[in-house]
């Protein structure tokens, strides 16, 4: 693995690390009349981050390489900012959208870089991460009616 696709690599460690305490923000502090829903999905994207950010990690590893796993690099590396903590329902929302969409885009120019290197399995384990956001992305904007 390139000194390149390992920093583009933990840069989605560290994304995906901020991403989870965000979703959990936003769990813990959702209210109005979507709470129950809002509730249950951002445990489940959470949830879903956790095993992200867990394969990326160990694949950085099973190629030699050394993921970030200190805070204060995942707060430098990653594309997303942390939740502020005053968000209103429809802003945690619109956030996890914009937030998955700069997600998708590190992983688009991540995939390119593993092609390149001919890392097919590293290209396929964002793949399907990417596939996964895409949805969810869909999912989020029909709740909020776009």
């Amino acid at each position: 693995m390139t000194q390149n696709l390992n920093k583009q690599l933990n840069k989605l460690v560290a994304t995906w690390s901020v991403l989870y305490t965000k979703l959990h923000n936003y769990h813990w502090y959702v209210t109005g009349n979507a709470f129950f829903t809002l509730h249950a999905k951002f445990e489940e994207l959470y949830n879903e981050t956790t095993l992200n950010l867990d394969e990326i990690a160990e694949r950085i590893l099973s190629k030699e390489g050394k993921p970030v796993a200190t805070l204060k690099e995942h707060l430098e590396l990653s594309c997303v900012e942390e939740a502020t903590g005053n968000e209103t329902t429809e802003e945690m929302v619109a956030t996890i959208i914009a937030d998955f969409q700069k997600l998708m885009k590190a992983l688009n120019s991540t995939m390119e870089l593993a092609a390149e290197e001919g890392d097919d399995r590293t290209e396929d384990i964002l793949n399907a991460m990417y596939q996964s956001l895409e949805k969810h992305t869909w999912m989020l904007k029909a709740f909020l009616g776009h």
